[in-house]
């Protein structure tokens, strides 16, 4: 077995195909996760152009290429998964039965440590690492949307009838509702940007675009487009104007879906579920097997999905100071905010208390409700 390591302007167009054709021929193979569009070529050639450190490795047998490990790295050998933190989908692209050393891997690559918080399934080597497994809900669309929705009526009926009544109401109140799957228009995107970066301040949350390298990305994603992969821009338009928008990753069979948000303005019609059910609908008719939710614990997704895959985190260490230091640093905050985030009793109260605190940096008035004992 021969592993090389290459900077991302270094990994040949044979490579890129071969590491495309394992992906193409992963749901015929038994392996469907690794369809992924974050373990794309694509995606980690887009990281690459952003941040520093990314580096591709592929293995080979009897000089063929029989899997492709993308990861970053800093200069004391501390390795994270491409666009941690972002990225919905980690590991290695790999043809079926092939197997590997961790220990061996890490050591080839320069890493004392590599980290994942979204470790897809079928990565067995890694997997006395992971730490902990979380669900990450999914919209199977193989059988066609109508199926999908049956299904869904099914499960949440509920929540089927009233988000399909809001919908009839917005084309009854509305003009011009139309709904575009693959909106090249850059300035929709821009839209879609600013939404996201006011629910997460008025949520909150840290804004992932304001961190130029995460908008930077989000913008050339937009503009790759291949056969096997392309950044997808899917707009809910009412009354001239985008009401609701979505921006993710598409190869063959599977759509991740990233960024979405709308005009809280028309909030009473829940145009983001709207969008979520024409994506669907829209996916089932390109081909698409499922549409990707990511991990994260939302309302919404538990009433969209079909079921759930399950993604893990944790990290791959070797006998090494550097990765002792590491997971010494890095444990503590991840065991505290996973605590939150799995325990509804730690959970709602965090999340309006950053609620809280959103307001107050938007602004807006707060009123401060009494908290159930």
């Amino acid at each position: 077995m021969d592993i090389s390591v290459y900077r991302p302007g270094e990994l040949s167009g044979a490579d890129r195909a071969a590491w495309t054709a394992l992906q193409s021929k992963a749901h015929l193979q038994g392996s469907p996760h690794l369809a992924n569009p974050f373990l794309s070529p694509e995606f980690a050639l887009a990281v690459g152009r952003c941040r520093r450190g990314v580096r591709i490795t592929v293995v080979r047998e009897q000089g063929e290429p029989v899997a492709f490990f993308p990861f970053q790295r800093t200069a004391t050998g501390v390795g994270r998964a491409v666009g941690l933190g972002i990225s919905d989908a980690q590991g290695i692209v790999h043809r079926p039965g092939f197997t590997w050393d961790a220990q061996e891997l890490l050591r080839a690559c320069g890493l004392a440590v590599w980290e994942f918080d979204h470790l897809v399934a079928g990565q067995e080597p890694f997997g006395t690492a992971a730490a902990k497994g979380f669900p990450s809900p999914v919209m199977d669309v193989d059988q066609g949307y109508e199926t999908y929705l049956a299904r869904l009526r099914e499960r949440s009926p509920k929540f089927t009838r009233t988000t399909l009544a809001k919908e009839r109401r917005l084309l009854r109140t509305a003009s011009g509702v139309r709904y575009v799957h693959d909106e090249r228009d850059p300035a929709a995107l821009s839209t879609l940007m600013g939404w996201k970066s006011a629910q997460y301040r008025r949520t909150g949350r840290s804004d992932r675009f304001a961190h130029e390298w995460i908008a930077g990305l989000v913008r050339q994603l937009f503009h790759t487009r291949s056969e096997s992969f392309a950044g997808v821009l899917s707009v809910l338009y009412a009354d001239g104007k985008p009401v609701a928008a979505h921006f993710g990753l598409r190869t063959e069979r599977v759509l991740a879906c990233w960024f979405p948000a709308y005009d809280p303005e028309y909030a009473k019609y829940s145009p983001g579920l709207i969008l979520h059910l024409r994506m669907a609908e829209a996916a089932a008719a390109d081909g698409v097997a499922h549409l990707d939710l990511g991990r994260g614990q939302k309302e919404y997704k538990d009433s969209l999905k079909t079921r759930e895959l399950t993604v893990s985190e944790g990290w791959v260490t070797r006998r090494h100071p550097v990765a002792v230091g590491h997971r010494v640093r890095r444990a503590p905050a991840r065991a505290l905010r996973n605590a939150v985030v799995t325990r509804p009793e730690l959970f709602e109260p965090a999340d309006r208390l950053l609620k809280k605190i959103g307001k107050i940096r938007s602004g807006a008035t707060v009123t401060v409700k009494p908290t159930k004992t």
